[in-house]
């Protein structure tokens, strides 16, 4: 175990490092998705399905970096997937149909998938050792690595190829995991989660259910992300007449709320504890979204946009850490997997109600899961100490 202070907080700012450069190099990727569309020529639905090819990467790999931590260490684990990582986003510029760009994602999106698994489950373990909320910094971390490789990619998309780019990202990637790596690498986890260690026995009934149901708190958090992303601006461009630009401010709206609540997470965490911090950002997300669905100014849409940020920010995180502390690895790889299909099925279904119905409408979907989330932090706050 790490022995001293010195240790612990030198494993934080390399886990935070780990977790910022992951949102980067997400970000970088997705960023230039329209250019590597058009160069292997396909069509929206046939780039849909390559798309698939991240997500299924991704919740496949999940399950089997639980057991890969368990044996091997979270620590090693993190450094070998964001070598992988690192040197897959290179891939997509290179392939030139459909077919290969989606087996290229499915390498990316396993990488995408194992790492945050790896790197999850080794903040679970700093948590714990030092005995207070700090889970949100971690993703807090994630979110502004995210915003800066859009911004940074949104500005080099015009005088640099997506070959280039992604390539940049690349040495990015490689040279933060030789720094950070190499400390993670040195340090032991604070937990004896020991590679030698045998694996531990079959998790009873009631702990693998309160583990899906934190995996549910995930995906009802994930699906509002993933529906945010692919659909607010277009709400705010096609229901209530915004311009391009202006349409376009509303993820980042929520966005930015979304970090800036989880920086002041730990802070919140201290002061409400787990199961208070749930429902009130539950309930604030259910309120935020209903007001950036059906309000007919754009003003007032962007307001409720940022309200649904601030209440989602730190509902995943905290997901995150009880599975993980009720279950290790194989519970934060649970409440991932379950997370990473939220986010899989949130556009889609968004998509399919608004046929139905409307997409002001279908957005209130949004609002009726972070009401769930609310419920269910509420239903198990005993399970949920503090």
């Amino acid at each position: 175990m790490p022995g001293t202070s010195t240790d612990l907080t030198r494993l934080r700012v390399a886990l935070t490092v780990f977790f910022a450069m992951d949102g980067f190099v997400f970000a970088g990727w997705v960023v230039r998705i329209p250019a590597i569309k058009e160069q292997v020529n396909a069509s929206a639905g046939s780039l849909g399905l390559a798309l698939l090819g991240v997500s299924a990467g991704a919740v496949i790999t999940m399950t089997l970096t639980g057991r890969l931590c368990r044996r091997y260490g979270t620590h090693p684990v993190t450094v070998v997937c964001a070598v992988l990582l690192s040197l897959s986003v290179a891939l997509p510029p290179l392939t030139h149909s459909v077919p290969a760009l989606t087996g290229v994602l499915l390498l990316f999106g396993a990488a995408y998938g194992g790492i945050n698994v790896a790197f999850n489950s080794a903040a679970v373990d700093l948590v714990t050792a030092l005995q207070r909320p700090i889970m949100p910094s971690f993703h807090a971390a994630f979110s502004l690595g995210g915003m800066v490789g859009a911004g940074l990619g949104g500005l080099v998309a015009g005088s640099l190829s997506p070959t280039r780019h992604l390539f940049g990202l690349t040495l990015v990637g490689l040279a933060v995991t030789f720094f950070a790596g190499r400390v993670l690498l040195r340090i032991e986890p604070p937990r004896a989660a020991q590679p030698q260690e045998a694996e531990p026995a079959r998790l009873d009934r009631r702990t693998r259910g309160l583990v899906a149901v934190f995996g549910l708190i995930a995906l009802c958090t994930a699906y509002g992300e993933g529906a945010m992303a692919d659909w607010g601006a277009l709400h705010l461009e096609q229901d209530l007449g915004a311009s391009p630009g202006l349409a376009a401010a509303g993820y980042s709206c929520f966005a930015l709320a979304m970090t800036l609540g989880r920086l002041t997470g730990s802070t919140l965490l201290q002061r409400l504890g787990r199961t208070r911090t749930v429902v009130a950002g539950g309930a604030t997300a259910a309120v935020g979204m209903l007001l950036g669905s059906l309000s007919p100014s754009v003003w007032a849409t962007l307001i409720g946009f940022s309200i649904t940020g601030l209440g989602l920010a730190n509902l995943f995180p905290v997901a995150i850490e009880r599975a993980g502390a009720l279950a290790g690895p194989t519970g934060v790889a649970t409440a991932s997997t379950l997370g990473y299909g939220g986010m899989l099925l949130g556009p889609p279904a968004i998509g399919f109600m608004a046929e139905w119905f409307s997409l002001p409408t279908a957005l209130t979907s949004v609002a009726a899961l972070a009401a769930v989330a609310a419920a269910i932090g509420f239903a198990t706050r005993r399970a949920a100490t503090g």
